[in-house]
């Protein structure tokens, strides 16, 4: 079946994802220089649909400052931006478009990235009320919900269990008939507070579509983007821009106005518009640097998402991190990513500690945060937005935001004897023996 017309749900914080979603929506984290909310509307665009109705509401206007007609115009899509109200939940942002629809639809998280060829696969599968993509995880996770489907319809359905009877993950990708605007209108508050559109299917018979080769990924984490970034560069066709006395291998984006001169970059890079690499900087890994960046003097990049106008010029080592806009990186700032152990690193999430199951995990440093010079961070640490880290500091803990840390040190200073005292003096009985 042919679908125009898509409703995202792009209202949420991501509170996991703090403190990158302190100061953005979840769905306006940078990847590949874009937001992910820009990658899900250009895949639904290459999917074959022309209308998208946005429901947001947590800083909704970064949203709508960001989407203009002359973006919407590039996506080849035109938007209309809601605003969700005082309900919360995926059932209650769905019912929000009511109004707006009187055909089949595609319902979309404005949060995850998959590839156009997932949606194609759901609008060929969809009949009936309703149809929702899965995709089978290696092991079921406690961060999914999972679905048991019998016959090609979902029969059951478990949130986020800690003993899941299935590994099919639920992809927050689906397909309705008007008619669906009945049965969410009947769904009840969750345990969670919250009107779960996954309630439907105890509600109706729901299609499911089992994605195979198709990409998708749920960010429920922040060491997650790191995967998402990779897949979505992956996308990008090479584009070169000024390159002066530099060895460049492997793909390498730059947009307009972007420099890189006497320094040595393996790729994939993306390179944002006025961004400069350069002298004696090292780029190696999968790596996202974003607009008005100047990574400069010695200072490596490895495998990391960079956001805008972050500074990082002289001899400074930032490995497997993620750095939110406007930070500044003092001289000699080095970022940790690896234990001497070689064991897993952990992090956190909503003020809980998690084991990432990585053995390379540098910082996630909000935005607005300035480290002095000398500064180093161990791995895993998150660091607030807002915040100032003092010369000669070690991170070895979390700092919340708006904090600023700074080393306390004694300084002894006394008069020095000079040489000729020195010499001038009695020797003791020990240097007479």
């Amino acid at each position: 079946m042919s679908i125009k017309k898509a409703v995202v749900l792009s209202a949420g914080e991501g509170k996991r994802l703090r403190p990158l979603t302190y100061t953005r929506p979840k769905c306006m984290i940078q990847l590949a220089g874009k937001p992910i909310l820009y990658h899900v509307i250009n895949s639904l665009a290459d999917a074959g649909i022309g209308e998208i109705i946005a429901v947001v509401k947590y800083q909704s206007k970064t949203i709508t400052d960001y989407f203009t007609p002359a973006v919407q115009s590039e996506l080849g899509v035109k938007i209309q931006f809601i605003e969700q109200g005082d309900n919360y939940g995926t059932a209650a942002a769905f019912l929000e478009a009511e109004k707006y629809i009187d055909e089949p639809f595609i319902g979309m998280a404005g949060d995850i990235i998959t590839d156009s060829n997932a949606i194609s696969r759901l609008m060929s599968g969809f009949e009936g009320q309703a149809a929702a993509c899965f995709k089978q995880l290696g092991a079921a996770e406690e961060q999914y919900g999972t679905a048991v489907i019998e016959g090609g319809i979902v029969k059951g359905f478990e949130e986020k269990s800690k003993s899941s009877r299935s590994n099919l993950v639920n992809c927050s990708i689906y397909a309705f008939g008007p008619e669906i605007f009945r049965l969410l209108s009947q769904i009840r508050l969750s345990k969670r507070k919250e009107y779960e559109v996954t309630d439907l299917f105890s509600m109706a018979d729901v299609k499911a579509v089992v994605l195979e080769d198709e990409y998708w990924l749920d960010m429920g984490m922040p060491w997650q983007l790191f995967n998402a970034n990779e897949f979505l560069l992956s996308q990008l066709p090479g584009k070169r821009g000024i390159i002066e006395d530099s060895t460049i291998k492997g793909p390498v984006y730059m947009e307009e106005g972007a420099r890189i001169f006497a320094s040595y970059v393996e790729g994939p890079l993306y390179l944002g518009k006025n961004s400069e690499i350069g002298p004696h900087s090292y780029i190696k890994g999968v790596s996202s640097i974003g607009n008005d960046c100047l990574i400069g003097d010695s200072t490596t990049v490895k495998n990391s998402i960079i956001f805008d106008n972050v500074n990082a010029k002289h001899l400074s080592y930032i490995g497997d991190s993620i750095i939110g806009a406007n930070c500044n990186f003092g001289a000699g700032t080095q970022i940790a990513n690896y234990r001497f152990d070689e064991g897993s690193i952990t992090s956190l999430a909503n003020d809980v500690v998690i084991d990432t199951k990585r053995n390379k995990l540098g910082a996630i440093l909000g935005d607005n945060t300035k480290t002095g010079v000398l500064s180093s961070v161990m791995p895993g640490k998150v660091i607030g937005d807002n915040c100032w880290i003092g010369a000669n500091v070690n991170i070895d803990r979390h700092i919340e935001r708006n904090k600023s840390v700074r080393l306390k040190q004694e300084l002894v200073i006394e008069e020095r004897k000079s040489l000729l005292s020195l010499q001038k003096r009695e020797p003791s009985e020990r240097e007479k023996v």
